[in-house]
């Protein structure tokens, strides 16, 4: 018995993979090839990945957004959970990791359900809000850049129905969230967004220690 969360070395984190993990071929093809590029670390865990495929199975989310896709792997996770009437709208910046994700989503037959739109985050998100767009998604995962994580986080609650779930990556940042006097801008953009997140009465939270770490807020 334990009153706080375990620490996961090597072989337990390997323990977690080998009974839990459903990884498709595909999506493991996705990975091995994302984890070849200069830019791996950017990747989304496995278990992250099936974890987000699960929230949007639970809350019968049938529009999801995410902001900051990469090669395109948790958007191929949650796609595979929407319904057949469901819509994911991805934003990132162009680059050539965007031929990689449409690639993958093409293989996997799911390319008609993802829009990935290709500009900053916050001008995408802006266009969304003024297209009347706003308090109609189910789910946002943010997983970009962190210094506007905070921002972030004023239009996911926006853009989100009531009920509707935002989640953050990256919010114990391997630890750094621990540093005085941060010299990094993303450091202390999410410290500030945890510090707001805890006392902020618009929603539910609960911050796991799921890979980096992972906020999920459910707005009230």
């Amino acid at each position: 018995m334990t009153a706080r969360t375990l620490n996961l070395d090597d072989t337990l984190y390997q323990y977690l993979l080998d009974v839990s993990l459903r990884e498709t071929p595909l999506l493991r093809r996705l990975r091995d090839e994302t984890q070849a590029l200069p830019t791996a670390r950017w990747q989304v865990a496995p278990e992250q990945g099936q974890f987000l495929a699960l929230l949007v199975k639970l809350i019968g989310a049938r529009r999801v957004l995410e902001v900051g896709t990469f090669t395109g792997y948790s958007a191929l996770c949650m796609a595979q959970a929407l319904p057949e009437d469901g819509s994911l709208t991805c934003c990132d910046l162009p680059g050539d990791y965007n031929a990689t994700a449409r690639r993958y989503w093409q293989e996997a037959g799911l390319d008609q359900r993802i829009e990935l739109r290709l500009a900053p985050a916050l001008e995408t998100l802006v266009k969304l809000e003024r297209a009347g767009q706003g308090e109609s998604f189910d789910l946002i995962f943010i997983d970009a850049d962190k210094a506007n994580y905070p921002v972030y986080l004023e239009y996911a609650l926006r853009l989100l129905r009531v009920g509707g779930l935002a989640v953050f990556d990256n919010t114990l940042w391997s630890g750094r969230v621990l540093e005085v006097d941060a010299q990094s801008e993303d450091t202390r953009a999410i410290q500030a967004l945890n510090r707001a997140l805890k006392d902020d009465s618009r929603i539910d939270l609960s911050l796991l220690p799921l890979g980096d770490g992972l906020s999920l807020c459910r707005k009230r």
